[in-house]
């Protein structure tokens, strides 16, 4: 991403991106990289890909690791954000893009475990990595946290409640430090996601929990006739995690192709 005459302005450190080698994730992880952050990619189990996508941004000249963490436990969260700081001296800016896969159910018919669990990873994994992180920035002369949100939380979805609804929580902590940190100069923002061609939607395709009448479906209500990449999703975040947003926070960005409008 341009902005001007160059890059996209960082304070000196790394972004650290939660779920960073994901479908979307390792999309975001590149745009950062490409943009002029160097970057701390914190996976739960795909150490091949996190560490093939901060070779990639190495070869681009920015430095970059990649940290295994379970973000439901809060040892292994705080682990990986002291080692973050250690290697990179700072960190900016936080990616939330984190969290299990959705299956398409109607709320009726979601499995109490499979709700527990997705509050357990996005929304409480969420609320431990800003407590691990906050003193830091605020220490540090500030900071930016960007979460991904649900294009959803504009217009309902059916069958797609237990992302839509956790993720709402999560606006709403965006909102509180946003509020509450913007003092220390930290800021929070979030870019809500459509239907994006990585990760989780060719997952359910494989699972035949999407098919051809829901994709068509779905491109009706879309005013941009296709769906997204994750560098669109990434040049949002960019943006947001930025100098050139330091006037930004507690807003966000709907990335969905006109979803609902």
């Amino acid at each position: 991403m341009i902005w001007g005459d160059g890059l996209a302005t960082f304070p000196d450190g790394c972004t650290l991106l939660f779920g960073g080698s994901g479908g979307i994730g390792s999309g975001i992880s590149r745009v950062f990289a490409a943009g002029g952050s160097d970057i701390a990619i914190v996976y739960r189990s795909n150490a091949d890909r996190a560490a093939a996508v901060a070779g990639e941004a190495e070869a681009a000249g920015r430095r970059a690791t990649i940290h295994a963490a379970d973000v439901t436990d809060e040892a292994s969260v705080r682990a990986v954000v002291a080692a973050a700081i250690a290697t990179h001296g700072r960190v900016h800016s936080v990616v939330w893009a984190a969290g299990p896969l959705v299956n398409q159910r109607y709320l009726a018919e979601t499995p109490m475990d499979e709700w527990r669990h997705a509050f357990e990873v996005e929304v409480h994994g969420f609320f431990r990595v800003a407590q691990a992180l906050i003193p830091h920035m605020r220490e540090s002369g500030g900071g930016s946290f960007v979460t991904l949100g649900s294009a959803g939380h504009d217009w309902w979805p059916a069958r797609d409640g237990m992302s839509v609804a956790v993720k709402a929580s999560n606006e709403q902590l965006v909102q509180g430090i946003a509020k509450e940190e913007g003092r220390y100069r930290i800021r929070a923002n979030s870019v809500l996601v459509g239907v994006i061609e990585a990760g989780q939607l060719h997952e359910l395709q494989r699972l035949g929990q999407i098919d051809q009448r829901w994709i068509d479906n779905t491109h009706r209500l879309l005013c941009l006739k296709r769906f997204g990449t994750a560098e669109e999703i990434g040049h949002a975040c960019l943006f947001f995690a930025s100098n050139e947003a330091a006037y930004v926070t507690g807003q966000r960005i709907s990335v969905s192709g006109g979803f609902g409008v």
